[in-house]
This record gives structure tokens, C-alpha cells and sequence, in this order.
């Protein structure tokens, strides 16, 4: 129904029902139909539209421009002859003018009246305005009064309107093609256009002013223009009448006024574009590979951490970075990008990863991959966190075809980010590698050392013979090549695993650790003797470099000298060469040689007699090329049952192997752990308060068989789960099991306690380090190891590098107070590591300084490999692991081989880390390579690298010589230890010797023999006398530290028995403890321990006293189970068991 019909039946009282009535049609936006509306929506608000009669004003702006020059090069009689040519010229060129100005007069007046707003005045005094009206109303009164046409009209001035139009031109170019362009380009080009406004303003006036003097060509007067603007003033061309005189003094005036705000905007804008960066631009991104780089805060440590390693590989060195950071450069990080070797490499975008006009600024969609990290220097690691989750999203919404890698901090956040290609847990790798600390020393630095691209060249300049062998073994890597491919493991298709291992270490010096095969996409370690080698398979290996770039060089010198036949590679796979390897600009020259046929009687390797003397040396078994059940001895985990059965009677609870039932956060690994048979209640976590279930109060009460691991952390985060399954893993031994005690300084959560509520001897406390009550009621004096996490509330400081302070300061108290205590210490900065264990007057560490400085300039990744506490495993940084993010780019398979080496993932049929200590009885072996042949025919074990500890003695004399020469005591340890190692070879080489003279003993009679020197020459009285002073002081302080320990033990009702006096200890017990790298330099001043890690030595390496063999275990539940009559053969056999480091209630190992 229609209105009025409506109004009719209302009308006429009937009322129409809802269902009869019609929809009214609403028509929006009325006002726009309007003629005035429809020509502003053509000539100003649609951007195509706008655009063209833009584009056309600025045409007949420079079309009257033309026609002035023409017109006024017309007047000049020389320039054109006869005067029926100059008056037709003439004629055409004035209408011309005035046709176009009477075009641009009614484009004027039409965009005066649809830019009206209801002010006449204020459109009408617009500088552009005025000026139309000056250059188009005289040309169109011409049209009715002829008399006017010899009027002089400045037409040059449309020039300045010709720059309005082309401003407005180019804004709405932007607008109709939706792309914008630097703000720097408008700036250049209204610069441009106001210096040429000038230019031709000055020479059109000059040439017509100076008609009256000298009559100047339009040529002359644009030289002077041009002369007069760049300020260089010849003098050649120089106006002569007062009007054209005062035209120049105006338009200087106009261009010291003009031209400074033009050149102060261009430099304001190029600072900006400074800080921005600009853009990456889309044909670079076409025709060049970039990688993206996203932080929140770019500090200079990261950024040469990312490009050091980045660009160590050969493949990335056409490749460029972008770097995408919200906040301003830092200078440092300016100054860095300025050299040369990174500027042209390195592009700095300000911007933020969740704006897409930020990442189209970095054409993310064409990078090769994405890096996203985590501000670790935060207070609230959660809210960074948050944050670096967002970048991943925006990244992966924007360019979803962009490999991302991303670190996150906390590993509950984790699974936001599982989309990710690569994905580092900073919590799971550090709290893992710390506990793997307390079992396998020096783990953080093996993993370190393997994740840092070397070539092995760090300390090969060095005098000390110890810094020689560590920085050429810390050249070692993992790599992968596939089996069909390899010259290293080719011709081990078809034998197990375990015998292309050792005869690949045997040949080529390269440790095979992994294999993965065709059909599966998980990487295993070490799966045991029963894996056959096949074609297709990936191995995963440990060498200087990879094998592409080795060449394969045999001598043949020694074989022409035995008169033996030449022969292939592949020869004699079961000859025992003779290893070098030579490491230089990437490529490994491998000299090979095979020594004579062996005697026929010692054809056949037998096994060592019972007690290791007899008339020959003893033989090891050869590897099987197919396993043999027989041969290999019974896993831990069988073994470590039939513990549990016949010990349940006696111990008062039993712990059963299973899946921890609750896990603090989503995506953590499952592992088989010893478990409590039922969980604990949450009060009997607390270590320092009893309940109704026990009364214990302190850990002396608890009895504890193993000494304890003590955790200093500032809150109980979820990552503190990873440190304790590793320690209950089901492979560790259940009497190996040493108690975990946290020390906490703020309560845990109950979320967290049910999660570790069902591990058994795990406690925990509230405390701190820097109270001694705390650390004496957590039981410190019964631990052997103090891990120092580094706190979250102390990473970020006012001043760099300031955040690790009180870190530094209380470890060094403890170490004071508890000499013996190994305390493995978590710091912000690497660099600070050099703070730990500092003497100010300790001429060696100043020496390790001056190395670390030299290695820095030849541009080495490791730097601080050479610090003592770094090499020994007693500090760790976690911005050391950054590499390993960084590495996945090249090797996507690293971080998969840290998580299994760490326990983080639990492969079936992959084996684990662990490590074995090398005994008196165990040197018969005498080399590594050995060694690596009895491991992996006995218990099929692969051996990858050695933690070694050597003693280093100084008198009183020496260390007033090297503040001198610091130089002199390197060498001088380097001799003696050169001596001692010929002494140990020598004693090695006879079992009689061996059985007489204990070498502890030896090492014991010969440190007390080098303290008793400085007595050989009577020292004077002055002499004897600061020595006494000195030693009474020394003696005073440690006697004081002492007694204050055992006063604050007496207050709070502890035992003394368990704390030792380090004045008391005896010459035997301070060379135990520094063979097991436990004395400190407190202890005494004179007394120097290294400890250091050798990654894959050479098979020719000799073996030492209390060497710690890193070894990668197979898994026990992978293969078969072993015969009952074989496993009963074995044990009644004599078959010997393995042992772990740091356990004394197990077997020895006799190897």
C-alpha cells in the first residue's frame, strides 16, 4: 500500500493488519544526487577521476609556461625574420594564450564554487587563486578590448601553480594505486620543484625588466639566475636598471626563506628514514634470498652472536638480513652496522611484526625464513613471552609459506607456537643441561661447543699444549650425509650400526652418532648393534667438517718401505691407521696409513686376563659386523630390576618405573621415570619442617645414602619439571639416585608440588643463597653439586652487564665457605664468566685473559671458550644456546639431536647421554681408540668426547716470576706435564709397574715433591718471614670462615661431623678433589685445577687417570630381551657391569 492509500483506509476507519502492510523503499545519500555533489564527486573526492584533471591542470600550467618562453623568444627580432612570419607567429601564439587561460580561468572559478564552503573571502585571498586571476582575466579582456593584447602579463608565474598541481598529483597517485611511497621522494622532488620555480620566476622577470636596460636575452638571464642561486657570482651578466635589481633582492630574500625550510624538512625526514630504515624493495626481494629478523630490543651481544653464525656458513654469504625492531637503533648497534663487512649485508627496519605495512616493508612473504626472539632481559618473562607468540601469528597470517623459527621463553607457552618449523624452550634446554651437569660434567659446554660453528682453529698459537688439543677438538660438529652418498660409511651397508661406528672412527677419525631411516622421520642415537645399515639411511656424525669438504690423501711411503701391495680405500677396514686430521679453510686432509700385518698370534683379539698382567698387552674383542645377543652385556634396566627385587626387603620404600601422571604444562615429553609407588603428600616435600607422616627437620635426619643436588632458583617454574626427569629417568640406576632439593626463594604453587609430587627424594625449601641458615638447613655440606639459577628479577639492570652482580658475589662467598662443593652457576652474560672464581693477583687467568682478547680479534665464535670455569662445566649462560636456533637454518636436525642428548624427547629405540669414569685399572687401554673398541664390542656403546682434569702446581718464587713473564709458567706446565705423560706411558707400557706403583699415589708423591722445592734453597730471613706472615693470614681467614659456619651450625641445632675443615685437609684429599675438579682456587693459592672438554679426540689420544668418557648408551627397552642362560652365563662368567660418573656404590668397571 502507498502512503496516501494508507491515509484513506485510516480515513475511513479501517484499520489494514500488519501481514497487508508493504515495505517502504528508503533511498541514502540524496544529497549526493545533486548536481553540485556529482561534480565534486568527479573533480575532488573520486581519487581515478581527481587524478586525470589533475593531470591536466598541471599540462596547462606548463603549456602557458611554453607559451610565454615562445612568445617572448618570438619578440626577439634575431630570432625570427621577416615580418609577415613575425606577425602570424605572433598572432597564433596569443591565441593560444588566451585560449588556454580562458580554460584555466572557468577550471578555477569551477573548483572556487565546489571548494565553497560559506567564506567567499577565504577562497577568494588563496594564493593560488590570486595568481589564476592575474594570469587568465587580462588574457579574456584581450578578447573585447583589443588595445590590452600589448599589455605585459606575467604568464611565468603559472609555473608555481604548476607545482601546486603536481603535489596534489602525486597525493593522488598514492591514493588511486594504494601505495605509499616514502615520504623522503615528496620531499626531494618539492625541493626540486621550488629551486626550478625560482630559477625560471627570476630569469622570465630579469629578461623582461631588463628590456628597458640592457636588453638581456632569456638565456643570459637563466645563467645569472643559475650563477646568482649556487652562490658563485661571476659577474659576467649583472642587472643594470633599479626594477630588475630589486626582482634579484626579492628573490633572494623568497630563497633564504623558502629554501632553509625546505633542505630542514628533507634533513628531519632523513633522520627519520635513519631510524626507520626504509624498505626492503621488492626487486631486491625477488632477485636476492633475505632472512627476517625479529626482536623486541636489538642489543649488540645478539646481533653478533645472529651474524656470527649466521654467516659462517659458505651457502649464506650472498644472503641478507633484515631486521625488523619497534625501537630506534642503538648506537652501539648503529656503530656496528656501519662496517663495511655488515652494512652491505645488514638492512635495520623500525617496525612491528603485528603491522602488515611493516612486514610488506620487509617482503616478508619472499624471505627465505623468519627468525622471532625472545627478550630474555625482561622482568616478566611471561608477558615477553606474549609477545613473541603475537609476532609468530602476525608472521604466519602474513607469509604462511615463511619458515618460522621461534624461542620462547617458558615452556608453557610453547604450544602456541608448535605451528612453528623450528621452536627453542629456553627453560626445557637450560634446566636439562643443568641437571645433566650434576651426572655428566661439563655437559653445557659439550652441547655448547657443538652448536657453535668452529674450524677448529682457537689456541693453536697458544704455548699450552692443553689449549692446543681443546680448541682443535671444539672445532667439531654434527653433520648428516646420506649412507649411499658417503665415502665415510659406505661400505658399511649391511653391518650393524655399532661396527660402522668404530671402524668409521678407526679410519677417518669421524664418530658416527645417528641414523635415521628412509620411512621414519625420528632421529636415533646410538640404536644399538641389532640396527643394520641400509642405503637410504641419513647418518648423523661428529667431525672437524663435513664430508663434502674433506679430500682423502694416502701415503704410501710406509708400504713401499715393507714392500706391501698398494691398496684401495676400502682395503683393510679392520687395520688400526694411523689418524691425523688438518683443518684448514674448510677442507680436512686425512693421512692414512696402514701399518704392518699384525703377528699371527695376535690375529684374533682376546679378551684381558682376569688381573690384567701377563706377558703381552692385553687384546679387546673385535666388533661384530651382525649383533650377537651373546656378546653384548645385560642393559642397565634388567640389571637395575634384579636390584629392585632383591633389595625391596631391604630398603623401607620401593620406586616402580612408569610416565609421570601429572605434567606442569602442555607439550612435555613423556619419559619413563622411577616413580613412588603412591604420590607424596605435599607436606612431606617440605625439607625443612616436619609433618604428621615424619619429623625430619634438616637432610642430616633424612640419612640420604648419595649426596645431594641442590637447586638455588628464584620461583618454582614449570621448567624446573625438565631438570628433575632427567635425574629420574628409568635408565639412571635406582641406587644412583641422588636427592633433589629445591631451594626456593619464594613457595611453590600446589600446581607445581602435584606435579612433582611423585618423584621420589625431591624436596624442597624456602631460602636463598646469600643466607647461610638456608644453605646449611638445605643441607649443603652433604651435597656435591650447587646449581645457581639465574633469577628473573635480576636479568634486567640499569647498567649492561650488571644484571649477573649479586650472582657473581655470592657464588664467590660459597665457594669460600665450601671449597669442596662443585657449584654449577647459571649467568645473563656470557662475558661475565670471567668474574667467577677471581683473583686479582692470579698471573694464569690474566694470561687466559690476554688469549681471550686475541682470539676475539681473529673473529673466533668462542671467545670464552679458554675461561677455566667455562672449560670445567662450572658456568653456562644460556644466550650460548641462541646459536642452536640459529643453526637450524642450515641443520634442521639440530635441535631434534640437543633434545635427545639433553633427555628433553624419549625416541624408542634411541639412546642417552651419560658418562663413565676412567679408573687406575681401566689404563691398559691406553688409547681412545681402543677405548671406543672395547665400548662398542662390550656394551655397544659410542663414545664422543673426554672431560679431562689436569693439576697445575706453582711455589712461591714462581708466582712472583710471572708477574713478570707471564709466559714462563705455561711453558714450564707445559714441559712438566709433557714429562709426566712420558712417565704415565712409560708405567702403562708394563703391567708389572702398573700393579707396584699406584699412580694416585705417584701423582700424590709427585705434587708433595714440587711443594718441598722452594726449600731446596734456603730463602732469606726477610723471605721466611712474609711467608709466615702470609701463611698466618691465609690460615686466620680460613679458620674464621670455618668457625663461622660451624657457629651458625650450633645455632640452629645441626651436626658439625659433616662440615671439613679446609685447614685440615691432607695432601691425598686435596689431589683427590682436584682430580675430580673440585677444589677451587680459595683453597690455595698455589694450587691451579683445569678441567676441559675434548669433542671426538683422535683415535690415537692416551688416556689419563680420572678421565670422564662422555658416552651415548643405547636405549635398554629397544632391542630383545637377553637369554636367561646367557644373561646367567655372563654374571657368573665374570662379565662386568657399567658405571656411571659419580657413583660408588655400584661395581667398578674393569674395561
Amino acid at each position: 500500500l502507498t502512503i496516501s492509500a494508507m491515509g484513506s483506509l485510516v480515513t475511513t476507519g479501517i484499520v489494514p493488519t500488519v501481514s497487508l502492510l508493504s515495505r517502504v523503499q528508503v533511498e541514502f545519500y540524496v544529497n549526493e544526487n545533486t548536481f553540485k555533489e556529482r561534480l565534486k564527486l568527479f573533480f575532488i573526492k573520486n581519487q581515478r577521476s581527481s587524478l586525470r584533471i589533475r593531470l591536466f591542470n598541471f599540462s596547462l600550467k606548463l603549456l602557458t609556461c611554453a607559451l610565454y618562453v615562445i612568445r617572448v623568444a618570438l619578440d626577439d627580432p634575431e630570432q625570427v625574420t621577416g615580418i609577415a612570419a613575425l606577425v602570424n607567429t605572433f598572432l597564433l601564439s596569443v591565441l593560444h594564450q588566451v585560449t588556454v587561460a580562458l580554460i584555466s580561468f572557468l577550471e578555477a572559478m569551477l573548483l572556487t564554487y565546489l571548494s565553497y564552503k560559506g567564506n567567499i573571502w577565504e577562497q577568494m585571498f588563496q594564493i593560488s587563486f590570486i595568481l589564476e586571476m592575474i594570469n587568465t582575466v587580462p588574457f579574456i579582456i584581450t578578447i573585447f578590448w583589443p588595445p590590452l593584447r600589448n599589455i605585459f602579463i606575467p604568464v611565468f608565474l603559472n609555473c608555481w601553480l604548476a607545482k601546486c598541481a603536481l603535489e596534489n598529483m602525486i597525493n593522488d597517485l598514492h591514493r588511486a594505486i594504494q601505495r605509499t611511497h616514502s615520504a623522503m621522494f615528496n620531499q626531494v622532488l618539492i625541493l626540486i620543484c621550488t629551486l626550478l620555480c625560482l630559477v625560471f620566476t627570476g630569469a622570465c622577470g630579469i629578461q623582461h625588466l631588463e628590456r628597458a636596460g640592457k636588453n638581456l636575452t632569456l638565456f643570459n638571464s637563466l645563467y645569472f639566475c643559475i650563477v646568482t642561486f649556487s652562490t658563485v657570482g661571476y659577474g659576467d651578466v649583472t642587472p643594470h636598471i633599479w626594477p630588475s635589481q630589486l626582482l634579484v633582492v626579492i628573490l633572494i630574500c623568497v630563497a633564504l626563506v623558502v629554501l632553509p625550510l625546505q633542505f630542514e624538512e628533507l634533513a628531519y625526514l632523513w633522520m627519520e628514514r635513519q631510524k626507520s630504515g626504509g624498505n626492503y624493495s621488492r626487486h631486491r626481494a625477488q632477485t636476492e634470498k633475505h632472512a627476517v629478523l625479529c626482536v623486541s630490543s636489538l642489543k649488540i651481544d645478539l646481533l653478533m652472536d645472529f651474524l656470527n653464525e649466521f654467516y659462517a656458513h659458505p651457502r649464506l654469504q650472498d644472503y641478507y638480513v633484515v631486521i625488523l625492531c619497534p625501537t630506534e637503533m642503538d648506537i652501539q648497534v648503529r656503530r656496528i652496522l656501519q662496517i663495511p663487512l655488515w652494512s652491505q649485508r645488514v638492512i635495520y627496519l623500525q617496525g612491528s611484526a603485528l603491522k602488515d605495512t611493516d612486514l610488506m616493508r620487509a617482503k616478508m612473504d619472499d624471505a627465505e625464513a623468519c627468525f622471532i626472539l625472545s627478550s630474555r632481559n625482561e622482568v616478566d618473562r611471561t608477558a615477553a613471552d606474549h609477545q613473541t607468540i603475537l609476532r609468530a601469528w602476525a608472521v604466519k597470517d602474513f607469509a604462511p609459506n615463511c619458515p618460522l623459527y621461534v624461542q620462547i621463553l617458558k615452556p608453557e607457552n610453547k604450544f602456541h607456537v608448535k605451528f612453528a618449523d623450528h621452536v627453542v624452550c629456553e627453560e626445557e634446554f637450560k634446566y636439562a643441561m643443568l641437571a645433566l651437569n650434576c651426572v655428566c660434567p661439563a655437559t653445557s659446554t659439550l652441547v655448547t661447543l657443538l652448536v657453535h660453528t668452529s674450524r677448529g682453529q682457537e689456541g693453536q698459537l697458544s704455548p699450552e699444549q692443553w689449549q692446543r688439543t681443546y680448541g682443535r677438538c671444539s672445532g667439531n660438529e654434527v653433520y648428516h650425509i646420506r649412507l649411499c652418498d658417503s665415502k665415510f660409511f659406505g661400505e658399511y651397508d649391511g653391518k650393524s650400526f655399532t661396527y660402522a661406528s668404530f671402524h668409521a672412527h678407526k679410519k677417518y677419525g669421524v664418530c658416527l652418532i645417528g641414523v635415521k631411516r628412509e620411512d621414519n622421520k625420528s632421529i636415533l642415537l646410538n640404536p644399538g648393534p641389532r640396527h643394520i645399515m641400509s642405503a637410504p639411511d641419513t647418518c648423523y656424525y661428529i667431525n672437524i667438517t663435513k664430508e663434502e669438504n674433506s679430500s682423502f690423501i694416502f701415503k704410501q711411503e710406509e708400504k713401499d718401505k715393507k714392500g706391501l701391495p698398494v691398496t684401495g680405500l676400502y682395503d683393510a677396514p679392520s687395520r688400526l691407521p694411523v689418524h691425523s686430521i688438518i683443518a684448514s679453510m674448510g677442507t680436512v686432509a686425512m693421512d692414512l696409513q696402514n701399518p704392518a700385518d699384525p703377528p699371527e698370534d695376535c690375529s684374533k683379539l682376546t679378551l684381558p686376563t682376569e688381573n690384567g698382567a701377563g706377558s703381552r698387552r692385553p687384546s679387546i674383542a673385535p666388533v661384530l659386523e651382525i649383533a650377537d645377543s651373546s656378546s653384548i652385556l645385560p642393559c642397565d634396566l634388567l640389571s637395575d630390576q634384579s636390584e629392585d627385587e632383591t633389595n625391596h626387603s631391604d630398603e623401607e620404600g620401593s620406586f616402580v618405573k612408569g610416565y609421570p601422571p601429572n605434567s606442569p604444562y602442555i607439550g612435555s615429553s613423556p619419559t619413563l621415570c622411577h616413580l613412588l609407588p603412591q604420590k607424596a603428600s605435599f607436606c612431606c616435600l617440605r625439607l625443612d619442617k616436619g609433618c604428621r607422616h615424619n619429623s625430619f627437620e634438616d637432610a642430616k635426619a633424612y640419612g640420604f645414602k648419595n649426596k645431594l643436588i641442590i637447586v638455588s632458583a628464584e620461583t618454582a617454574g614449570n621448567g624446573l619439571y625438565n631438570f628433575i626427569v632427567p635425574l629420574r629417568a628409568y635408565y639412571r640406576p635406582r641406587k644412583e639416585l641422588n636427592p633433589i632439593v629445591l631451594l626456593l626463594d619464594y613457595p611453590p604453587d600446589n600446581h607445581f608440588l602435584e606435579a612433582i609430587c611423585c618423584f621420589p627424594m625431591v624436596y624442597f625449601m624456602g631460602g636463598t643463597i646469600d643466607n647461610l641458615d638456608n644453605l646449611l638447613q638445605c643441607g649443603i655440606i652433604y651435597a656435591d653439586n650447587l646449581v645457581v639459577v639465574d633469577k628473573e628479577s635480576t636479568m634486567s639492570a640499569e647498567e649492561d652487564y650488571m644484571a649477573d652482580a649479586k650472582t657473581i658475589v655470592n657464588v664467590q662467598t660459597m665457594f669460600r665457605l665450601f671449597p669442596s662443593l662443585s657449584i654449577i652457576t647459571e649467568l645473563t652474560h656470557p662475558s661475565n664468566m670471567r668474574f667467577m672464581q677471581f683473583r686479582a693477583k692470579d698471573c694464569y687467568s690474566l694470561a687466559l685473559s690476554k688469549l681471550e682478547k686475541i682470539e676475539r680479534d681473529k673473529g673466533s665464535n668462542l671467545a670464552f671458550m679458554f675461561r677455566l670455569p667455562f672449560a670445567a662445566g662450572r658456568v653456562f649462560s644460556i644466550s650460548m644456546l641462541d646459536t642452536l636456533l640459529y643453526q637450524s637454518f642450515v641443520k634442521d636436525y639440530m635441535i631434534p639431536i640437543a633434545r635427545l642428548l639433553l633427555g628433553l624427547d624419549t625416541t624408542p629405540g634411541s639412546g642417552y647421554l651419560c658418562a663413565m669414569k676412567v679408573t687406575e685399572e681401566d689404563l691398559w687401554i691406553r688409547t681412545y681408540g681402543r677405548l671406543f673398541q672395547k665400548l662398542c664390542s662390550s656394551s655397544a656403546e659410542i663414545p664422543i668426547g673426554i672431560y679431562r682434569t689436569e693439576s697445575h702446581m706453582f711455589s712461591s718464587s714462581e708466582v712472583r716470576q710471572d708477574r713478570d713473564s707471564p709466559c714462563s709458567n705455561t711453558l714450564e706446565r707445559s714441559n712438566r706435564r709433557e714429562s709426566w705423560k712420558e712417565k704415565t706411558a712409560q708405567r702403562n707400557s708394563t703391567t708389572s709397574d702398573q700393579s707396584e706403583h699406584p699412580l694416585l699415589r705417584k701423582k700424590s708423591l709427585q705434587w708433595a715433591r714440587r711443594l718441598s722445592r722452594k726449600n731446596t734453597k734456603p730463602p732469606s730471613r726477610t723471605e721466611r718471614i712474609s711467608q709466615q706472615r702470609l701463611n698466618l693470614y691465609r690460615r686466620s681467614e680460613r679458620q674464621e670462615l670455618s668457625e663461622l659456619v660451624k657457629n651458625r651450625m650450633k645455632h640452629l641445632g645441626l651436626p658439625t661431623v659433616g662440615y671439613e675443615d679446609v685447614a685440615n685437609l691432607t695432601a691425598s684429599d686435596v689431589m683427590n678433589r682436584v682430580n675430580l675438579g673440585y677444589l677451587q682456587d680459595e683453597m690455595n693459592d698455589h694450587q691451579n685445577s683445569l678441567s676441559y672438554v675434548l669433542i671426538n679426540p683422535p683415535p690415537d689420544t692416551m688416556l689419563e687417570l680420572n678421565d670422564i668418557v662422555y658416552i651415548i648408551r643405547s636405549d635398554p627397552l629397544a632391542g630383545p630381551d637377553v637369554p636367561e642362560d646367557a644373561a646367567q652365563g655372563q654374571s657368573s662368567g665374570g662379565g662386568q657391569t657399567r658405571q656411571d660418573f659419580g657413583t660408588e656404590t655400584r661395581d667398578e668397571t674393569h674395561l
